[in-house]
């Protein structure tokens, strides 16, 4: 690596630089190594008002190691990889870190996110519309959360195969942690066939554990990557509306897929969709609500503040205080222990809702073997609170 790529990633990882003061230190001394010389040396105003430490070399020169030995590259700005969307934002990252092909975030790329807690159902939907879409040449990109991050990821990567030669899209994933830590640790393998079949992305060095903090920056690269995001069940006051919001700052665009009133978990999406996203119910309907991105913002009245946006409040810009982003289902009741069982039956009530959805999909979703699971259901319709469908389906009752 030469020396002024090693300064730039040692001036973006010092204390109090981010994006706005990195290029007002460019413009000003026009290089990083020139800004962190200035710095050092105590120069009168160096930092704007700010107090920057620089980043120590040696740590810096860990990282890049440490970054090699893990078969990862640097993308930053200016370079002919760098994802070009991503580089028309304000506050795109000034350093990225990359497993996998390069070349996917110059496709045509979609976001789509949604709940962790998602329905067997949604998920279903994703998995099946992030396939079909992959296999018309669009690139998936999500953030390998549970629920429909997994589900778009897993659905994006069998388009592939599904694809017409090389038409075929593919998946990116932006985490939230180092390039070598996996979150949630049962997507670990996931994330490894993402670095070998898909792009890998984080802008934190390796080693670096997911905190509650970095999700919401996060999410801003996975909108800003994107020419549209599409969410696929979310309720109010969640990280995906965040990155709905984040879009429509960018000027792209905001879809959504509609879901039951009776399911707090559709909420968000029936509330982006009556302010104005375009609503989304087949690959086609993303088909041609991408086809006119010519690759300029344009502002469709979903930007946070914008005349007719949707309004977001605090509340829904914040992520979970806890790392452990996974709620409750809105169906689940209080459960006073902890032991499997109880683990068992809320996850199988978590994956339900007002929407049909197979015994057999069910168990996919859960990960439980049938005879939980059937188990559980029983124990469901005797209390009263399961509805059974033809074809072998179920919901809760409202």
């Amino acid at each position: 690596m030469d020396q002024e790529r090693f300064n730039h990633i040692r001036l973006a990882r010092s204390q109090n630089v981010g994006p706005v003061v990195y290029r007002q230190l460019l413009r000003r001394f026009g290089s990083a190594g020139a800004a962190l010389k200035a710095i050092s040396t105590g120069k009168d105003g160096a930092g704007g008002g700010r107090t920057i430490i620089p980043a120590d070399e040696r740590e810096i020169a860990q990282e890049i190691e440490r970054t090699y030995r893990l078969d990862a590259q640097y993308m930053l700005p200016g370079d002919m990889d760098y994802p070009p969307l991503l580089a028309q934002i304000a506050d795109a990252p000034l350093v990225l870190i990359r497993r996998g092909n390069p070349a996917l975030a110059a496709g045509r790329l979609v976001a789509m996110v949604g709940a962790r807690n998602a329905s067997a159902a949604a998920c279903r939907f994703a998995r099946t519309l992030a396939r079909d879409l992959s296999a018309r040449g669009v690139v998936v990109v999500s953030g390998l959360a549970r629920g429909i991050d997994t589900a778009a990821h897993h659905g994006a990567l069998a388009g592939i195969v599904d694809g017409a030669n090389d038409a075929a899209g593919g998946t990116i994933s932006v985490i939230a942690s180092g390039i070598d830590i996996a979150y949630p640790p049962e997507n670990a393998a996931l994330q490894e066939n993402i670095a070998h079949h898909g792009l890998l992305l984080t802008e934190h060095p390796p080693g670096t554990e997911p905190k509650a903090r970095y999700f919401p920056n996060r999410n801003r690269i996975i909108a800003g990557l994107s020419c549209a995001t599409l969410v696929v069940e979310a309720a109010p006051q969640s990280g995906s509306l965040i990155t709905a919001r984040m879009a429509g700052d960018y000027g792209r665009d905001v879809l959504a897929v509609p879901g039951s009133p009776l399911d707090p978990r559709a909420h968000g999406c029936n509330d982006l969709i009556r302010n104005g996203a375009t609503l989304i119910q087949s690959a086609d309907d993303v088909m041609e609500a991408i086809s006119s991105f010519n690759g300029a913002a344009r502002y469709n009245g979903l930007s946070h503040g914008g005349q007719g946006g949707f309004a977001f409040d605090e509340a829904e810009r914040k992520e979970p205080d806890s790392i452990t982003l996974v709620q409750g289902s809105p169906h689940a009741q209080p459960r006073p222990h902890s032991s499997p069982e109880n683990e068992e039956a809320a996850s199988i009530l978590s994956a339900l809702g007002p929407v049909p959805v197979s015994v057999d999909e069910l168990i996919r979703q859960t990960g439980l073997d049938p005879a939980t699971v059937q188990m559980a259901l029983m124990d469901l319709e005797m209390a009263g609170r399961l509805e059974r469908h033809s074809g072998a389906r179920i919901s809760l009752k409202p």
